[in-house]
């Protein structure tokens, strides 16, 4: 077993990272992963700080690579965003923590998780250190595509690209067999369903709620045959997103509060009286931390769905085409659901499909510019009504 165990179909990219580790003249100081959701972005990043911490470039078993796959090494610090952007406080932060010299490793390591969210004052606060690199320290950035929207083409200029792949599908299904112990049938299933995202095959192929979820949004495109059903749909919609919010959120936000409060001393008698009253403004803080990342757990919730519509869309496009032309057609999205993207082809055709795509795009877009969800997924339920049938 090694640190890179947890990358799965990423071959080229594993030989990239340890021809770094092993010829000094291949390595620098800043390194951009890029790839789709659940393609291995964060888990590349941290296994090539286990390697680099690691006296044996990674072998998975020593001290510092468990420490660091664990998340408690003390010179490899992981920035999560937990709202919906790393604003300038944060990003000030990391050049803090960038600027230290490593006390246990060889180096001093940073990974940005998501780092398409910094805003515009974070993204010139980390380029500034980028042109003035802190000696023995590594920046990893984390982001889905190289386009100027996710990360700034200065930023991306001064760092090392791995691009990351989707992995196959059989790939995933045997990641499930053999490291999760899911029974083979099911992880085929799973790895099929999950449009190439480890992390959300494993979730299917575990939880049958998320199954159900999944099956209630792929029922939406035939359902919707008047102006009511499309309305409710999107009720349904924005509904399941914030339910699914709201239970991530009350599984973090008691403990969080809980140990802030114990900290401050709330409750206490005495001295620590006067020391919990001057810390309203720090519960104050975590209450606003929480409360960001509510809205974006549940944004993220509601663009699973968005982005399961659009493929479901896609494979309607892919059999019209194929219908039409000829020839043979690649593989579905949702094989399990192939019916009914072909009946979805026989009533709207390839042009109806490839406008119902662009709308579920358009809604993501409206979503990142803070339009009201309801507004946004009502809209979009509507461009999406079936045709009237003539028959």
């Amino acid at each position: 077993m090694t640190v890179w165990n947890g990358l799965v179909g990423q071959d080229d990219v594993i030989a990239v990272l340890r021809g770094a580790i092993e010829d000094p003249a291949a390595m620098t100081h800043a390194w951009l992963f890029t790839g789709p959701p659940g393609s291995g972005r964060s888990v590349a990043a941290r296994a090539f700080a286990a390697a680099l911490q690691c006296p044996d470039g990674g072998d998975g078993t020593c001290h510092a690579c468990r420490t660091v796959l664990a998340g408690t090494h003390a010179d490899v610090a992981v920035i999560v965003p937990d709202g919906l952007s790393i604003g300038a406080k944060e990003a000030r932060e990391l050049v803090r923590l960038a600027g230290r010299a490593p006390s246990q490793g060889r180096w001093q390591v940073i990974v940005v998780e998501d780092a398409d969210r910094m805003t515009e004052h974070a993204a010139n606060a980390v380029l500034k250190m980028l042109e003035e690199p802190p000696p023995r320290t590594v920046v990893m950035l984390c982001t889905p595509s190289l386009h100027p929207d996710d990360i700034m083409v200065t930023i991306r200029s001064r760092c090392r690209v791995v691009a990351l792949r989707t992995p196959p599908v059989d790939a995933i299904a045997d990641v499930l067999v053999e490291r999760d112990g899911i029974d083979a049938a099911m992880a085929s299933w799973a790895a099929a369903a999950s449009g190439g995202h480890v992390g959300r095959a494993r979730h299917l192929a575990r939880d049958e709620n998320a199954r159900l979820s999944r099956k209630a949004v792929l029922d939406v495109p035939l359902s919707l045959v008047s102006l009511a059903a499309c309305l409710n749909a999107a009720d349904d919609l924005v509904a399941a997103a914030k339910e699914e919010s709201d239970q991530a959120s009350a599984a973090l936000d008691g403990a969080e509060t809980e140990a802030v409060k114990a900290s401050l001393g709330v409750g206490a008698r005495g001295p620590g009286v006067a020391a919990a009253s001057r810390g309203a403004g720090q519960l104050k803080e975590l209450e606003k931390r929480q409360k960001s990342r509510a809205t974006r757990l549940g944004r993220d919730s509601l663009d699973r769905a968005l982005v399961d519509l659009a493929a479901l869309y896609r494979d309607a496009l892919v059999l019209a085409a194929e219908r039409e032309a000829g020839g043979e057609a690649p593989p579905l999205a949702h094989p399990d659901r192939r019916a009914d993207a072909a009946e979805l082809a026989a009533r709207i055709g390839a042009e109806g499909a490839l406008r119902r795509i662009d709308a579920v795009l358009a809604c993501r877009t409206a979503l990142e510019q803070n339009v009201k969800p309801q507004i946004a997924v009502e809209a979009l339920t509507v461009a999406l009504r079936l045709p009237a049938d003539r028959s």
